[in-house]
């Protein structure tokens, strides 16, 4: 279960209306009376340490998780109890909406380092979003972007080599980063090269030759885990024709 403090009521009038990454949240395009409303369903904010579970598959459907703070990945386990990353989330995306379906979890969430995330209590947040028409459309957004995900998984799974694969999630990452005001061309990877090759269908090997080619094209430079992606318009250009590089994986 995450680990949650207390918190005085002053911080919890503030939850969502002095949020950085609001505009970014299901709160977008909602007026402050609309925000405030939406605030009240956010108890307690919750804090994960890094490592711990968030929620695990099979597990009912409590709430939705903004995500302020911190990284998450999502994975499921294989038939042979192998685990599968689903998913990498940063601050201003939502968590659990695998669980709508089926009212429990199909895939588990950890923190990919100490993070914070806004429980909404989901039965609470639909009640709320039949009288908040914006609010309803938010949700319907919400919903309608994780099909795109899917779709964009598949496009990139089925039509794209490993150097393209590479390419396109330096590139999606780089996006969401700039959208939240960081740099798009130097930032950190929280997750482990294992972690990612599980995401893209790559072994650990493939993933290593791959950011070597791509340094050996002069596209990026990778220590460790920090990146610097030093020919952007290079970088696209593997990948175009794949997928639209807009649309976030």
């Amino acid at each position: 279960m995450p680990e949650t403090r207390p918190l005085n009521i002053q911080y919890l009038k503030t939850a969502c209306s002095s949020c950085s990454v609001v505009e970014l949240c299901l709160p977008i395009g909602l007026t402050g009376e609309e925000v405030e409303r939406l605030d009240t369903l956010i108890v307690q904010r919750s804090r994960i340490k890094k490592g711990a579970a968030l929620y695990r598959a099979g597990d009912p459907l409590r709430s939705l998780y903004a995500v302020r703070s911190g990284s998450f990945k999502t994975s499921a386990l294989s038939v042979d109890g192998r685990e599968q990353v689903t998913g990498f989330h940063i601050p201003g995306e939502m968590l659990g909406l695998d669980a709508i379906s089926r009212d429990e979890h199909v895939c588990s969430a950890f923190a990919l380092e100490d993070s914070e995330v806004c429980p909404i209590h989901f039965a609470q947040l639909e009640k709320l979003a039949e009288t908040l028409p914006s609010l309803q459309h938010n949700l319907n957004k919400l919903l309608s972007r994780e099909i795109v995900r899917d779709h964009d998984m598949l496009m990139l799974l089925g039509n794209m080599n490993s150097d393209e694969r590479l390419a396109a999630f330096l590139v999606n990452l780089s996006q969401r980063f700039n959208m939240r005001g960081y740099s798009s061309r130097d930032f950190v990877l929280k997750m482990r090269r294992e972690e990612i090759g599980s995401y893209l269908g790559l072994r650990l090997e493939t993933i290593c030759r791959g950011i070597g080619h791509l340094r050996d094209q002069g596209l990026v430079d990778i220590s460790g885990r920090n990146v610097k992606i030093l020919d952007m318009k290079g970088l696209k250009q593997l990948i175009v024709g794949c997928r639209p590089t807009q649309s976030p994986i």
